[in-house]
């Protein structure tokens, strides 16, 4: 058990440290790590807990607790919880205390416009495992993706009704 939570808190701290623009930007990396790396779940799983954080209220990386519970029960969930917490925190303390020393000089506010890019990025490539390990061989799920996303993007339609018609048509097998 011991060596399973050394495992959780290494893996979930070097993760905290690659979440530049919020947790979700780092779920491709916590999906390859339990599902691949060590197969501690599949990947119906880990979307099924990352459906059911998303529908509790609270912080959006209580997905984090939910997959060490899964793990390694309850001291897995607060091992999780504090690898993914503790280094965020002391990096992003210390970077507030930087950015005010620094926000106005002309190489920071370069740096801080060149972190938009990745922060999308890593966010974009979340979506795609995220749709992926939802939808598996069926289209229907690729399809509900696209449209939610264009429709988010491109009206002022909220995602919920965008996904409520989604979970009708596949209530009714159309998808």
């Amino acid at each position: 058990m011991k060596g399973i939570l050394w495992t959780l808190a290494w893996n979930f701290g070097l993760i905290s440290l690659m979440t530049i623009g919020g947790g979700f930007s780092a779920l491709p990396e916590m999906h390859r790590v339990a599902v691949d790396v060590y197969g501690w779940m599949s990947s119906e799983t880990f979307a099924n807990l990352f459906a059911l954080a998303q529908a509790a209220p609270g912080p959006n990386l209580i997905v984090v607790a939910l997959l060490g519970w899964q793990v390694a029960g309850i001291s897995g969930a607060l091992v999780a919880a504090g690898a993914i917490c503790i280094p965020a925190f002391v990096i992003v303390f210390t970077a507030s205390r930087l950015t005010t020393r620094w926000n106005h000089l002309p190489w920071y506010k370069v740096f801080e416009r060149g972190l938009l890019p990745v922060t999308l990025g890593l966010i974009v490539a979340s979506a795609g495992l995220l749709s992926i390990a939802a939808a598996g061989p069926r289209w229907g799920g690729y399809v509900v993706t696209a449209l939610t996303a264009a429709g988010v993007l491109w009206t002022r339609l909220n995602p919920l009704a965008l996904l409520g018609i989604a979970a009708v048509l596949g209530m009714l097998n159309l998808l």
